[in-house]
């Protein structure tokens, strides 16, 4: 692909993230009403499923890098991508009456937050380990990112049930509705359409098998034009290809914002983020090499703005602001501003070399 014309490669790039769009927006539908209908629960339905169906384009992104044997890209896009997600959530506050964090507060939230703190500390561990510091394919680093992405699902299962706290942990004055039910108004809009189980099962595949293909082009097509500009992996990683491939999360966040459920949309978010990490197991296990280790500093500048976007957002719900700036909350400002000086950063960082 490296041989065709940069316009064709970016009207392939183009094509590839629509199709990540439509399909990742299909996925999204047919996981709240497949986890509804079978009962799977708001920490299998509400988080690994859709945790793992959202996250298909950077899934395919590093089975394809790992396969290749080159990383920086894959690598680059799940810390670019935790980041970006992360600044999804700008989106949807804009797309709220109120600031999201003041409308979605919760004790929970703050559980799941930091857990994704946990796992890109861990990260960052990693980076720095021996290469050969692995056993059949297996990094300390990698193992020890899955399980406290597991014992997060814990917790994350056990703050949802109750919480040791006055309400439940819920503050006063936020959303009214229980959480998960903008996945139960889906399921309703899916019954109304007369989508029954078997055909949701069938449109989820299709657009599982969808969202793959076009991952795994995306980062073809997207790395060869970056080529071609001058553009180094790890900048286009994280940024280009990973707002290419965090369509669904907006998608998904913008219903669960439009059914009045905020704090799913949230929930969803830090979900995604703390399983992205995850990936770099399994590109060590494909590729047999330690992917943290090739961290450069650039990707461990990346880790860190995630780190410090993810407790903004902590301390928002925390401290629930009201005041509203251009639409958003201010904890929403602070992490569009956060993110923009950092985007300068990185530019510096890659432009003085620091990249590898």
């Amino acid at each position: 692909m490296g041989s065709l014309p940069l316009w064709l490669l970016l009207v392939i790039f183009v094509v590839a993230a629509a199709v990540v769009w439509v399909a990742g927006t299909q996925l999204s539908r047919q996981t709240d009403v497949l986890s509804t209908r079978l009962h799977l629960g708001q920490a299998l339905g509400g988080t690994i499923l859709l945790a793992v169906a959202t996250n298909l384009p950077e899934i395919a992104i590093t089975v394809s890098a790992a396969i290749s044997g080159d990383l920086s890209v894959a690598i680059g896009n799940i810390l670019g991508g935790i980041g970006i997600q992360t600044v999804v959530l700008v989106i949807l506050d804009i797309a709220g009456t109120k600031p999201l964090t003041y409308l979605a507060a919760s004790l929970s939230l703050i559980v799941e937050a930091g857990v994704v703190i946990a796992v890109l500390a861990i990260a960052v561990v990693g980076t720095q380990l021996p290469k050969n510091l692995m056993l059949l394919h297996i990094t300390p680093a990698g193992i020890l990112i899955v399980a406290a992405w597991v014992v997060g699902l814990l917790l994350q299962r056990r703050a949802g049930k109750a919480m040791p706290w006055h309400e439940n942990g819920k503050a006063p004055d936020s959303q009214q509705q229980e959480r998960g039910s903008s996945r139960k108004q889906t399921e309703q809009q899916e019954k109304q359409r007369g989508t029954s189980t078997a055909k949701s099962a069938i449109i989820f595949a299709v657009a599982a098998v969808a969202t793959l293909v076009a991952g795994a082009v995306l980062e073809i097509s997207g790395d060869s034009a970056s080529k071609q500009v001058g553009l180094s992996g790890i900048l286009f990683g994280a940024t280009v290809l990973a707002l290419a491939t965090s369509l669904p999360e907006i998608s998904t966040g913008l219903t669960a914002v439009k059914n009045g459920d905020y704090q799913l949309a949230i929930g969803d978010i830090f979900g995604g983020n703390a399983f992205l990490p995850v990936l770099f197991f399994v590109a060590t296990l494909i590729s047999g090499k330690a992917a943290l280790p090739q961290a450069g500093k650039a990707d461990i500048y990346l880790t860190a703005v995630a780190m410090v976007l993810t407790l903004v957002y902590l301390f928002g719900v925390l401290f629930r602001p009201r005041k509203q700036i251009l639409r958003m909350g201010v904890d929403s400002l602070v992490v569009l501003l956060v993110w923009i000086v950092s985007v300068g950063g990185l530019f510096a960082i890659v432009g003085g070399g620091g990249g590898g």
